[in-house]
């Protein structure tokens, strides 16, 4: 369907620089699908990596317990 607007584009174009422009137009994106770069990007709020470890650990160990329970 894009080959077709894009054929139909290109007889109507004036030259080469139209041509260009309206290529330009068909395959822009979207308005909406633009970033807003004028906002700034929030603060991480994620664990450091102590807090990862230590969690990892607890699971771990969680883990351990949990499935020693069921084998024996």
């Amino acid at each position: 369907m894009l080959n077709a607007a894009e054929a139909a584009m290109d007889m109507a174009a004036e030259d080469d620089a139209a041509r260009e422009r309206n290529r330009a137009k068909l395959y822009a994106p979207p308005r909406g699908a633009r970033r807003d770069t004028s906002k700034s990007r929030p603060a991480a709020t994620g664990m450091s990596l102590d807090q990862v470890k230590a969690m990892m650990s607890a699971v771990a160990q969680e883990d351990a317990q949990l499935t020693r329970g069921r084998s024996g």
